[in-house]
């Protein structure tokens, strides 16, 4: 995760098998057709194999991976993780996860390829391509490795095996005067040490030989990535999206350059030999999810953003995180509709020039400490900045203008939340058991109680959000009221932001008090073959739920015709909305305001007809076809 801050093989001959053979249960459900990254007027964006502009929107999974009590792995089962696929699927809709794996848990010595570790992570990927939901799997790295830190330490790291460390013979860590534990990135002579060392594939001397410590990198993803490919079946490696080569990539010294520099000269070519490790591998059809500095948009320091390396295309994905660095420190101002438009705004901008989709692959606050009283209403923004890059007051007027619906993973879904058991730095005198069990941080939006059942501890008005998780078409605008109140269980005050205006009273009256969303997409060239859909919360009830449009405008959802209600993939609880144009011809602009009416007074056919009136008459005004 990213904080503020001032600012292997070459010998081996043969991979060791350490063990293991079992694979996860069958798929329980018909896994997703494969993405791909195209172009459209407004950018470039997620289609699968029916054409269909996709959304994707999930979670981490998770910061466990960090810890030795779960074997450096997200679950310590594939019970947990199939525990926590359902949970994910029926409690928020989620369709993607980021599942992080470990250079240390896959090679643990540097002739020994951990298959064992890998084929637990294939049964744990599979319970949720089962019920699917997309993989989008990660390399994760904090500081390096948590061999750079003494057993006293006030922080820890991640990422690199102990053979490599050892081998490069760093200096004492301290991190010196350090309020987070990201600071260490530019404050701690190790861990700088080490990352300079990666970035130049400095030569070590190991049991196996002498070999490159990138090079050492690169040979084990390779192995890594060939093994995935032969364990998962064909239609759920269908769902794998791609990989993330490296999390939040920190420089450890520029020498003399600048972070676009560094970017150009250093980064980007890694980043090209891992995009040639992966067409090695059997994964040629999927996009290596490429990172910038880990620090250039978080509010302080701003430098990179891969603003210098040209134009990346569709094999590769703009990956970007975003953390709100001044809130997180200086700034204790609680959020607000909008605020964190131009951030995510600038990751729409710059997805454009580097020619490929964007993603946002971390975001989040604390769910414990000071300052946490404002996380409820600061993530409620950040997804409102997602699903649109004009604030909730003026978006009926510049709704087009919006950009893409972006899509991401939270950090993080931590089905042991509050329950660890981690001996940090391999100290049995510091066990750490509260939050996250790392760092001493606290992101989780689920815990589990005594039996293991998991719930959120997030309002579910945050999480479980209306969104277009396929469209039959260009998506135009898209925006959603979710009226998230800004404490935890209920507390707090609730506001709209998402304000009609004054010249539509009729919707202005029809969602008045209630949850409502607004899709605008356009008709493709080609008649769909599958029908545009939207994750329903759970509040949307077949029976309370309203559709305002050229497709439909009805209250209450049958199971068919042009606007009806399913069950989501995996799930027996969660529902979509699907909508069906009849006849309609390519270029045709559609509308749809979708509305929770489960309180408030019954809706009346009058009504109805007004809103339809009010918002065909708008598309006609702000999107002419």
């Amino acid at each position: 995760m990213a904080r503020p801050a001032a600012s292997a093989l070459a010998a081996v001959l043969t991979l060791i098998l350490v063990n293991g053979n079992a694979h996860a249960p069958a798929a329980a459900t018909a896994a997703p057709a494969p993405l791909v990254v195209t172009a459209k007027q407004q950018g470039w964006a997620f289609r699968d194999g029916d054409g269909r502009e996709v959304t994707l929107r999930g979670f981490n999974v998770s910061g466990s991976a960090k810890l030795y009590e779960n074997s450096l792995l997200p679950f310590r089962s594939t019970a947990d993780a199939a525990r926590s696929a359902q949970a994910m699927r029926d409690l928020t809709g989620a369709n993607v996860i980021r599942f992080l794996i470990s250079w240390e848990g896959v090679q643990p010595s540097p002739s020994t390829i951990d298959y064992a570790y890998l084929d637990k992570a294939v049964e744990q990927i599979r319970a949720f391509t089962g019920r699917g939901i997309r993989v989008l799997v990660d390399y994760h790295q904090d500081l390096y490795s948590s061999y750079l830190f003494n057993q006293d330490s006030w922080y820890t790291g991640d990422g690199a095996p102990e053979w490599v460390i050892k081998a490069g013979d760093y200096p004492k860590e301290s991190c010196g005067i350090c309020l987070l534990w990201g600071q260490n990135m530019q404050t701690n002579k190790a861990v700088r040490q080490a990352a300079y060392d990666f970035w130049r594939d400095r030569r070590i001397s190991t049991s196996a030989g002498e070999v490159g410590v990138q090079e050492a990198f690169l040979r084990q993803a390779t192995a890594t990535m060939t093994h995935i490919r032969q364990r998962l079946p064909e239609q759920e490696f269908a769902s794998v999206i791609g990989f993330d080569p490296f999390n939040e990539p920190f420089d450890g010294g520029l020498s003399g350059k600048s972070g676009l520099e560094w970017e150009k000269t250093y980064l980007m070519p890694f980043y090209q030999r891992f995009r040639a490790a992966m067409d090695a591998s059997g994964w040629a059809a999927k996009p290596a999810f490429v990172e910038p500095l880990a620090f250039w948009n978080t509010g302080f320091f701003e430098e990179g953003g891969l603003t210098t390396v040209g134009a990346l295309g569709t094999r590769y994905v703009f990956n970007s995180h975003f953390y709100d660095g001044a809130r997180m420190t200086v700034d204790p101002s609680p959020a607000s509709d909008g605020v964190y438009d131009a951030a995510m705004n600038e990751i729409r901008d710059r997805a454009r020039t580097l020619a490929t989709a964007p993603f946002v692959s971390e975001f989040g606050y604390k769910l414990s400490g000071g300052g946490s009283d404002r996380t409820p209403w600061m993530v409620r923004a950040m997804y409102q900045a997602m699903d649109s890059g004009v604030p909730g007051k003026s978006w009926w007027q510049a709704a087009g203008t919006g950009g893409n619906v972006l899509s991401s993973t939270q950090w993080h879904w931590d089905a042991y939340s509050g329950r660890h058991h981690e001996l940090m730095n391999r100290n049995p005198a510091k066990v750490r058991t509260e939050g996250d069990g790392w760092n001493d941080e606290d992101f989780s939006v689920v815990a589990a109680d005594a039996s293991g059942a998991l719930a959120t501890r997030l309002d579910q008005a945050v999480l479980d959000r209306l969104y277009p998780s396929a469209v039959a078409g260009d998506v135009l605008a898209f925006a959603y009221e979710d009226l998230a109140r800004s404490g935890y269980g209920g507390a707090g005050q609730q506001r709209a932001w998402l304000a009609v205006p004054s010249s539509m009273p009729g919707i202005a009256a029809l969602v008045k008090d209630r949850r409502f969303g607004v899709l605008v997409w356009r008709e493709p060239a080609t008649a769909p073959s599958a029908p545009t859909e939207l994750h329903l919360p759970a509040s949307f009830t077949a029976a309370t739920t309203v559709v305002v449009g050229d497709v439909a405008t009805r209250a209450g959802l049958p199971a068919s015709g042009p606007a009806a209600i399913a069950t989501e993939t995996g799930s027996s609880t969660a529902h979509r909305l699907l909508l069906r144009p009849s006849g309609a011809a390519p270029g045709t602009v559609h509308t749809a305001l979708v509305i929770g009416a489960a309180t408030g007074p019954a809706v009346t056919p009058a009504q109805l007809a007004a809103a339809a009136t009010e918002l065909a008459a708008w598309r006609n005004q702000r999107f002419p076809t």
